[in-house]
């Protein structure tokens, strides 16, 4: 069985499962709405984020490499490009929750700025909230449709121009595709920071529109980056082990993924531990309490998210930084598989980290601060999310696999590529 035949027998069960699972979570938002409870829509806006990480980290790399003219990931550089065709099923995928703010008076379910009628725990409506009216310009429900649309169709754009440029040199051999594809790198990384960076403000941050913090969105690009790479060592050793890039990948491109693996898990702490440094230093109460929620009730006890904080800390820092500092873990298979493997785990957690906890408005009036803080769960909703988006996007990958080569034959780079060693 060639690539293309094990691309067909998987793109059928790949799209079922993705069906039944965004039928699930859709189910769920429904739910959600008519209950006027958000968490099911956030299971939905998990999922969404999780995958579309892997994607924006992918097509990152894809511009990377081309910009630095990059011979050693050719091989593994056509995997990553099947996997860009996802793009645009998860713009159509974002759609239900980018119509909620035309709901109506259910508008602010996810996003509370979106109605300004909203009471927000300290009692006051959004309207009269001083740092709503200080973001209004940009926290506003026209603007934010037209960003979901652009930020989309960046991502579209760019996903589709590179995959394009690689597949039509499949074809003719003419290196004009590559030349063009360098040249679309340079800038094509620029305006993918910004959109990356409006995406992670607008349906991750904006959540708590009371947050400042300008390492957001960078944050986010660290993430994608450690989602992406992990994804690409199991797609790489998968296909590997089944026979269709035997003798094409090689000791050194495994020792090569562990190294970014290693260098963007560095990255994601050196980030993550920045953003809490700087706001912790400066002790703002608008930017500190994304911490306080994260880490304590309002009564001052240690809540869930502690010890979820305490499980990034070791597990997605220092577990991984420790494994892949050995150069046995980077060629050894079965170690870097595992490390991907906890890489990937611990890239959930940390979406699940930046997006689920929130204020809830509190009804007890003995309250004193008027708020109880969403604490860590795992509900259905959120499983079928993941598998759902996750089987949509296995789908498209299997889709464009059996469409096209399983490497770039004629890119200028290619022999280089499959010759390489450290």
């Amino acid at each position: 069985m060639n690539a293309q035949e094990l691309a067909k027998k998987y793109s059928g069960l790949s799209l079922g499962i993705g069906a039944v699972g965004i039928i699930v979570a859709l189910v769920g938002v429904f739910m959600g709405v008519g209950d006027h409870d958000p968490r099911n829509l956030i299971s939905y806006l998990i999922g969404l984020a999780f995958w579309l990480s892997i994607l924006i980290g992918m097509l990152f790399l894809v511009m990377i490499w081309y910009t630095f003219d990059a011979g050693w990931p050719i091989i593994i550089r056509r995997q990553v490009e099947h996997a860009l065709s996802g793009f645009k099923w998860l713009f159509l995928l974002f759609i239900p929750l980018a119509i909620i703010p035309l709901t109506g008076p259910d508008n602010a379910i996810l996003w509370k700025w979106m109605n300004p009628n909203y009471v927000m725990p300290n009692g006051e409506t959004v309207a009269n909230d001083v740092l709503y009216t200080a973001k209004e310009a940009y926290l506003n429900i026209p603007f934010f449709i037209v960003r979901v649309v652009l930020i989309f169709g960046l991502w579209i754009l760019l996903a589709e121009a590179f995959r394009k440029f690689s597949i039509s040199q499949d074809a003719d051999g003419d290196g004009i595709w590559t030349s063009r594809a360098r040249r679309l790198a340079g800038p094509g990384l620029f305006f993918m920071a910004i959109g990356t960076t409006l995406a992670a403000i607008d349906w991750f941050k904006s959540l708590e529109f009371h947050w400042f913090s300008t390492m957001y969105g960078v944050w986010y690009f660290a993430a994608s980056m450690r989602a992406a790479l992990a994804v690409i060592v199991l797609i790489t050793v998968y296909l590997g082990y089944k026979g269709y890039l035997k003798g094409l990948v090689n000791q050194s491109h495994k020792y090569l993924l562990g190294c970014l693996c290693l260098a963007f898990t560095v990255f994601w702490a050196y980030i993550s531990f920045s953003q809490y440094f700087l706001i912790y230093m400066a002790n703002i109460p608008e930017e500190t309490f994304w911490y306080n929620i994260r880490e304590k009730n309002p009564n001052g006890e240690l809540n869930s998210w502690w010890w979820v904080s305490m499980g990034l800390v070791f597990g997605h820092f220092f577990a991984p930084f420790l494994s892949l500092l050995f150069y046995n873990t980077k060629i050894r298979t079965p170690a870097l598989v595992t490390a991907a493997c906890w890489i990937l785990f611990f890239c959930v957690l940390d979406i699940f980290w930046n997006i689920l906890p929130g204020k809830l408005t509190d009804t007890d009036p003995a309250s004193l601060v008027g708020y109880q803080v969403r604490q860590f769960s795992i509900n259905p909703f959120d499983l079928a999310s993941l598998i759902g988006v996750g089987g949509i996007v296995a789908w498209a990958f299997f889709s464009s696999m059996k469409k096209h080569e399983i490497i770039p034959i004629r890119d200028p780079h290619v022999l280089e590529s499959i010759n390489y060693h450290e």
